[in-house]
């Protein structure tokens, strides 16, 4: 991924990729707010890894450790298979909402929307056992269950209706049949005793762990493996569903793997909870999604070559969508140490997931809020399962 983004920047420099041209003189600036962002949201300069975690936190209540501690699991084991359940089913659910839909919360009266909306939505299924095969233990997801679930339980769930649409509704509800089927087919990867869940993933990364250590690209790597045949609608290449990765008329084949990602820089918590030293966070990239991205446009770092570009509607396969993307990976590492100089914090304190969450992403959404009311810098049709 960092070649191919690497590869992008370098054509971007000369002048020469298709799309966009980058200005890095406006790079400073831009490191300049996303310092000021993180110091108004972290004054402590410790913000947390940009996870899926932070979006079940409302006015200061954790609602997924609230829960957790309710339910009294046997072991550290099986708290941790809970969690991949949760955030492999909750991941897979987080694609763009869509500018008008919402969540209304009627346990803690809280209303909310995109991420954090669809946070809290899945995690209210999720421990109403709408994933899990068993009565008395809810808090799991299983094969059937998922295989099963249509897009109208979703559509009840997430409280979709004609005046609170949800994008890629049917795509949401595939992706869930597509991961139950895939966690039954794959019982080397996501087996347990009772029966296959996606946190199943838990042991088989345990023991790929090697005196207690895991290098974070190894989860990227299980995860790609295991859920790559999920992926509807992506390029194939030699017989293997390629996922989020594109051509490109420049870069040839270009993968960004965003909620893959985004679902790796989530599963890190879990682990270290139940005792694993997960190293080498920054082996992960920065996420290719639209507040990352839109922050460089808003910022003047990314230009389209043409502006009437940002008022068209483009697939995500398009490669002005990928040439964006890529590039926005390739920035994120090259604006990580400007900030870090900034904060006088090294790589080890502040690793590249801490710049994302304190960070470039809530830069991104202040901007694009600023710019066009929140809406990305130009549209995307989305089927649910790419941003």
């Amino acid at each position: 991924m960092r070649r191919k983004a690497d590869e992008a920047f370098a054509l971007a420099g000369d002048d020469a990729l298709s799309g966009w041209r980058v200005s890095l003189d406006a790079l400073p600036a831009c490191a300049d707010f996303v310092v000021s962002v993180i110091r108004r949201r972290y004054p402590d300069l410790a913000p947390p890894f940009h996870a899926r975690w932070r979006h079940f936190v409302f006015a200061g209540r954790d609602l997924w450790t609230e829960r957790s501690a309710q339910a009294q699991f046997t072991n550290t084991h099986e708290q941790a298979r809970a969690a991949f359940d949760l955030a492999i089913t909750s991941v897979l659910l987080d694609a763009g909402a869509g500018p008008a839909w919402r969540y209304r919360d009627s346990a803690s009266r809280i209303i909310a929307a995109r991420s954090e909306g669809l946070a809290l939505a899945s995690l209210r299924l999720f421990e109403s056992g709408g994933f899990s095969e068993y009565a008395d233990a809810p808090l799991r997801a299983d094969a059937a269950p998922l295989m099963h679930f249509a897009a109208s339980n979703l559509a009840d769930a997430f409280q979709v209706g004609p005046d609170n649409a949800l994008a890629g509704l049917e795509g949401r509800a595939r992706l869930l049949n597509r991961l139950g089927a895939q966690v039954r087919a794959r019982g080397d990867l996501f087996a347990r005793a009772d029966r296959p869940r996606p946190g199943g993933l838990y042991d088989t990364l345990l023991a790929r762990a090697e005196g207690g250590t895991l290098p974070a690209p190894k989860i990227l790597d299980l995860l790609l493996e295991a859920l790559g045949p999920i992926w509807e609608q992506r390029p194939i290449l030699d017989g293997v569903s390629l996922g989020d990765c594109w051509p490109h008329p420049e870069l040839g084949f270009t993968p960004l793997h965003k909620l893959s990602q985004w679902l790796a820089y989530s599963l890190v918590e879990p682990l270290q909870n139940a005792g694993v030293r997960v190293t080498e966070i920054d082996g992960l990239t920065g996420l290719a999604e639209y507040r990352n991205g839109g922050l460089f446009i808003d910022s003047g770092v990314l230009l389209p070559r043409d502006r009437a570009a940002l008022a068209r509607t483009y697939d995500v396969s398009d490669p002005f969508v990928v040439g964006w993307r890529t590039l926005t990976v390739a920035l994120l590492d090259r604006l990580a140490p400007l900030v870090r100089a900034r904060l006088g914090l090294s790589a080890e304190n502040f690793p590249l997931s801490r710049v994302l969450e304190g960070g470039t992403w809530a830069a991104g959404r202040e901007t694009a809020q600023a710019a066009r009311n929140g809406a990305p810098p130009f549209s995307i049709i989305s089927d649910g399962t790419v941003f």
